[in-house]
């Protein structure tokens, strides 16, 4: 297990943060989140045309890059820090690991190709009305229709649903849970309305859609379980990527800041302040950049590294997130100041694939499961 980025992937982060902070200023945040698809086509396009971001850990016989995990949470990391406007988590994360996992040779060779090109946006659908995270609530029901299936039920908060080309559905069989692929402009489909507007979720209606079988009937589980993990590391990636910006500019602020003459910066409390919010971030990221080297290394415990790197990840984003309201006095909770978007990034990523406590409560169950 290694600790550190090699050279080759510190130049990799040193130049994708320089494109993305072009690409992605806060103006264009502001602007792409009024947009009802929440982000544009052309310009993800150009992203991968130009650096290649979907393709990175899909393998290069589908098409991809071949890298490894720390090379796409470096890129999650990264989009976290600029609230990127891109279906990159819904497509190069969740949908592209479904059909990496549960996929079989065939199904990979066909699927994965458009999207590491990013010709084809994908997304995953598994969370209902229920609001749970895990795959106990689902009720989806699948049915054999002919060579095909028919698929009837709701999926509540899919990210990037409303603009999907490809959809991935956990669903129910006779045989037990399974995932389907469906074309999204088959499913009925509205975009709901979230805390964070920089990242847009729907609400899927399946009325007898057809639906192809990806991988074995009532095979699911445990493809769905390691997506689950991949994705709560991704995600706490991302995470402490914002919560980074938050601080930096957080400090820069107090130490521009002027009260009693002096900046903010120099007094006692703020330097406590800032302190502790040095150490919680840089906490969440080491929890962040082991779990990816865990999903690299296929270590043995590796959903309890994604658990607590969620976790962390999770109270460092939103506590950082309330101190840099406050360190920016009264313009910190206005519409003008940017803060307010790092803000609601952090309360929606908090409770997306669960929050804090949940994560908590799957480390100690697995860890007193693993006690012989």
């Amino acid at each position: 297990m290694k600790f550190s980025f090699s050279a080759e992937q510190e130049a990799f982060r040193e130049s994708l943060r320089g494109y993305l902070a072009e690409r992605s200023p806060t103006k264009e945040v502001r602007r792409l989140m009024e947009t009802e698809a929440g982000w544009e086509r052309e310009g993800w396009a150009r992203l991968n045309a130009e650096m290649g971001l979907a393709a990175v850990r899909i393998p290069e016989a589908y098409g991809g890059q071949g890298f490894g995990f720390s090379e796409q949470c470096i890129v999650m990391e990264e989009m976290g820090r600029v609230l990127l406007c891109a279906p990159f988590f819904a497509s190069a994360v969740l949908a592209a690991g479904a059909i990496l996992q549960a996929g079989t040779e065939a199904q990979k060779a066909a699927l994965l190709p458009g999207i590491a090109s990013g010709a084809v946006v994908g997304t995953l659908a598994w969370v209902e009305e229920s609001g749970r995270w895990d795959a106990e609530g689902t009720t989806l029901s699948a049915a054999r229709d002919g060579a095909g299936w028919r698929l009837d039920g709701h999926k509540s908060f899919v990210i990037d649903g409303h603009t999907a080309d490809l959809i991935v559905v956990l669903g129910r069989t006779e045989a037990g849970l399974s995932l389907f692929t469906v074309d999204g402009a088959a499913v009925s489909r509205r975009a709901v309305q979230g805390i964070d507007p920089t990242r847009k979720l729907a609400r899927l209606a399946f009325a007898g859609v057809r639906a192809e079988l990806l991988g074995e009937d009532g095979g699911a589980s445990e493809p769905f379980a390691r997506v689950m993990t991949e994705a709560a590391v991704g995600l706490a990636n991302e995470m402490v990527g914002g919560a980074e910006r938050l601080r930096e500019d957080a400090l820069a602020y107090a130490k521009m800041r002027m009260q009693f003459g002096k900046v903010i910066a120099g007094f006692q409390s703020m330097k406590h302040k800032q302190a502790d919010m040095l150490m919680e971030v840089e906490l969440a990221k080491s929890a962040a950049y082991y779990a990816a080297a865990a999903l690299d290394d296929g270590d043995a415990d590796v959903a309890v590294a994604a658990s607590i790197a969620k976790a962390a990840a999770s109270e460092a984003y939103l506590q950082t997130a309330i101190h840099a309201v406050q360190i920016h006095g009264g313009i910190g909770f206005t519409w003008d100041n940017e803060t307010h978007l790092w803000f609601k990034r952090a309360k929606a990523s908090e409770v997306m694939l669960g929050d804090a406590t949940l994560h908590r409560e799957r480390m100690m169950q697995a860890m007193v499961e693993g006690t012989p």
